[in-house]
C-alpha cells in the first residue's frame, strides 16, 4: 500500500504564488521519479513537470521560469512552488510517482495523489 495526499491547493488572484506539495507514504522501498500533472476543463492531463531521484528536472513550456519543483527525499515529498500564476493555470493537479515498493522491489509502480484544485481568478 502507497498513498500519495496533496495540499496546499487553492484560490489565488493573478500574479500570486502557491506551493503545493505531495507527501507518499507506506510500504516504500525507493522512489524514482516524481512528478506533477494538472488537467483543466475541456483538456487533457499533461505534464507540469518531473523531478529524478538524483534531482534532474524537466517543465512544460507553459510554466517553465514561473514554477520550481523540488524533493526532499528524506520526507518522501515533492514540492511545486508556483509564481506568477495565471488564469490559464486553473486546474486539477496531481501528483505523480514511481515507487519501487518493499514487497516488489525490481518493479516500478506508478501511484497517483487525489488531485488538488488550483484556481487562479481575480
Amino acid at each position: 500500500q502507497v498513498q500519495l495526499v496533496e495540499s496546499g491547493g487553492g484560490l489565488v488572484q493573478p500574479g500570486g504564488s502557491l506551493r503545493l506539495s505531495c507527501a507518499a507514504s507506506g510500504s516504500i522501498f525507493s522512489i524514482d521519479a516524481m512528478g506533477w500533472y494538472r488537467q483543466a476543463p475541456g483538456k487533457q492531463r499533461e505534464l507540469v513537470a518531473v523531478i529524478t531521484s538524483g534531482g534532474r528536472t524537466n517543465y512544460a513550456g507553459s510554466v517553465k521560469g514561473r514554477f520550481t519543483i523540488s524533493r526532499d527525499n528524506a520526507k518522501n515529498t515533492v514540492y511545486l512552488q508556483m509564481n506568477s500564476l495565471k488564469p490559464e493555470d486553473t486546474a486539477v493537479y496531481f501528483c505523480n510517482a514511481d515507487v519501487r515498493t518493499i514487497a516488489v522491489r525490481t518493479t516500478l509502480f506508478s501511484y497517483w495523489g487525489q488531485g488538488t484544485q488550483v484556481t487562479v481568478s481575480s
